[in-house]
């Protein structure tokens, strides 16, 4: 049986290379579902990997414009709360063409293993939106305003 911390090491660099290709399509396929993802100002919990492509698909232009060339991470803590399901807490760097880091963020993920492989059931980010604004004012691009409600 594979070392399960080799498979959290696995599962989040197939994360980190499908947002490095912007594939929203296999992003969305590592998750379980329904999804639930939480930060300050919203939660909410994805019912499909369709939908969760899409809203995926909806933060590319901006990452785009940021400079954002590849996605790279760092397990800051796990802890395996049963047999199949792990919480993680990961660091996601990311880089510019130049492999220059951009920006960070830290986030919380529940993760569950599905026939052999994990699925994230859970993200709590704790600090993405307040960064990635911080980079797009340095830069000079005008960040989304979030939906009203």
């Amino acid at each position: 049986m594979a070392n399960p911390d080799d498979l959290i090491d696995d599962y989040l660099t197939r994360y980190a290379s499908a947002l490095s290709r912007f594939d929203a399509k296999q992003s969305a396929d590592l998750w379980a579902m329904p999804g639930t993802i939480v930060d300050d100002r919203f939660s909410g919990v994805v019912e499909s990997r369709d939908v969760m492509a899409q809203g995926l698909e909806q933060s590319y232009p901006l990452y785009q414009q940021l400079g954002l060339a590849s996605v790279d991470h760092e397990v800051l803590d796990q802890q395996q709360l049963t047999d199949l399901i792990t919480l993680v807490h990961v660091r996601w760097i990311f880089l510019d063409a130049s492999g220059d880091e951009l920006t960070d963020s830290i986030a919380y993920y529940i993760l569950r293993r599905e026939d052999g492989d994990f699925r994230a059931c859970v993200c709590i980010q704790t600090d993405d939106v307040e960064k990635l604004r911080a980079l797009a004012a340095e830069r000079g691009i005008e960040f989304p305003s979030p939906p009203e409600s």
